[in-house]
């Protein structure tokens, strides 16, 4: 048989089913353990995101096919995007390789009128959404890349769970995440209007988890998003070559870490009843569902390192983790002072502290904030020195933990780090100035204030900095503004 044609009979008979795998690129791709009644359109559906399809050879009896791309480039972006992202047919999954062969041919006329008919109304259906078809249409200019704002971020949201949303509805091909305007956010890139279209109208409004993290969905201005690094902040996932970039956390640490720092915070995914969330094609429309995802188990110990041996303390570290979650335990290392251990109740705390502390400054450091292979922070032994046992507090029983309520309101106010406080639990007799006047006497630059037009219990201040803030709320949260009643003050999403 020739290397350049793949000739058959009736389409099966002299045709090699058992190809080894091939890594050499081709046009042509080879589908194996395809579902028994497969059809021509749901194959072509994995290819059509990346180029046209110019050939389809379906076989059956073997749960196999053949597709010849347009263009090599386009069969090696597809074959680079499912080594990353497994596509499934109905739930079951398939593989894809390179073929031996450069090029289909058949001579079975029926198979070749069936497999030229699926293409064209594929590419007809697919032409006919993009250019506003049968009332279902894309607006014109409407872009492949969205623009993702997650509200009321209670649970860390990483990269990888937002392919594990996407990609229901198309191919993903990149991210990039970001905080601006003290929100998360990303660009997400399909390779296709059709599915970045489908994905805003099912997903926009959507929960991520139970009561909290919410997508807000639109589309992005930009054409196509350009990615130089593979890390836990940006991917291509057609790109498997880039380098991590100074995000890479191992090499910060010089520890080996899960890949993008993902293996601790992998979600399942639940849907209502009766829906089916099977991975669409630019020929399906994805039903609208709700997403709800039930953390799973892991560490709830932090390492945090290059902090400022000279000003940092367990109850300042307390009360900054805190906003995250409820710190239990907290140990300064005696040898080596610059790193702590923080316990948090959970592993979803403890990856929420993470994700928002990571990178911040404190104490004029930009400190470093990973998971630690400790399972809990040990208390100091009976023979330890005065230094050492001043190191290690245990706050289990604080009354300052924010979480310890089931259904608080503070699990739904939860923000990065910021120049602007929220403050609380203002009595009336404490004024503007006075809450001014407190704030500058500790060294802080006070640039904005207005009290709550609602309730005048609470506040907004704006400081010069995040890094002041950050030294604000540490030094001014429970401050005693009357004789029973203490300041609160946590981070805003807010500007004055």
């Amino acid at each position: 048989m020739s290397t350049s044609s793949l000739s058959t009979v009736d389409g099966t008979d002299r045709l090699c089913v058992s190809e080894r795998a091939q890594s050499v690129p081709s046009p042509v791709l080879h589908l194996r353990q395809l579902p028994a009644d497969v059809s021509e359109q749901e194959v072509i559906a994995l290819a059509l995101p990346f180029g046209r399809v110019s050939q389809l050879l379906s076989l059956k009896a073997k749960n196999q096919a053949f597709l010849e791309m347009a263009s090599e480039e386009a069969a090696v972006t597809m074959v680079n995007y499912y080594t990353s992202a497994p596509p499934t047919i109905r739930n079951q999954p398939i593989f894809i390789q390179y073929s031996t062969h450069r090029e289909l041919k058949t001579d079975n006329l029926t198979n070749q009128r069936a497999a030229l008919q699926a293409i064209s109304a594929a590419a007809v259906h697919s032409g006919n959404m993009a250019s506003g078809g049968e009332g279902r249409g894309l607006a014109h200019g409407q872009s492949p890349v969205l623009r993702i704002i997650v509200e009321n971020l209670f649970y860390p949201v990483t990269l990888e769970v937002l392919q594990q949303i996407f990609s229901k509805f198309g191919s993903v091909l990149k991210i990039i995440t970001f905080t601006r305007n003290n929100q998360f956010q990303a660009l997400l890139q399909f390779s296709d209007t059709v599915h970045a279209h489908h994905a805003k109208a099912s997903l926009d409004g959507q929960n991520i988890y139970n009561g909290c993290c919410t997508l807000r969905i639109d589309f992005s201005k930009l054409s196509a998003l350009n990615v130089k690094y593979n890390n836990d902040k940006s991917r291509d996932f057609t790109r498997a070559d880039l380098p991590s970039g100074e995000l890479d956390p191992a090499a910060a640490f010089g520890v080996p870490l899960p890949p993008y720092g993902a293996a601790a915070f992998q979600p399942t995914f639940h849907q209502h009843t009766g829906l089916s969330l099977s991975v669409p094609g630019p020929l399906l429309s994805p039903p609208r569902v709700s997403l709800q995802v039930a953390p799973p188990a892991g560490h709830s110990v932090l390492l945090v390192s290059n902090l400022n041996p000279e000003s940092v303390s367990p109850h300042s570290l307390f009360i900054l983790f805190g906003v995250y979650g409820d710190v239990q335990r907290v140990k300064i290392l005696f040898n080596k002072k610059e790193n702590a251990l923080v316990q948090m109740s959970d592993d979803t705390q403890a990856q929420l502290a993470m994700s928002h502390l990571n990178g911040q400054r404190l104490h004029g450091n930009v400190i470093r904030v990973m998971l630690s292979k400790h399972p809990v922070v040990q208390l100091p032994r009976g023979g330890a020195g005065q230094e050492e046992q001043t190191l290690t507090r245990d706050f289990s029983g604080s009354a300052l933990h924010r979480f310890k309520k089931p259904g608080s309101k503070n699990f739904n106010n939860i923000f990065p780090p910021s120049a602007t406080l929220h403050l609380s639990n203002i009595p009336s007799s404490v004024g503007e100035e006075a809450l001014k006047d407190l704030f500058s006497s500790g060294g802080f630059t006070v640039k904005a204030f207005k009290f709550f037009q609602k309730d005048r219990k609470m506040a907004l201040m704006q400081l010069a900095s995040v890094e002041e803030a950050i030294e604000a709320l540490i030094a001014l949260h429970d401050h005693q503004l009357d004789h029973n009643q203490h300041l609160r003050v946590s981070f805003s999403k807010s500007t004055i």
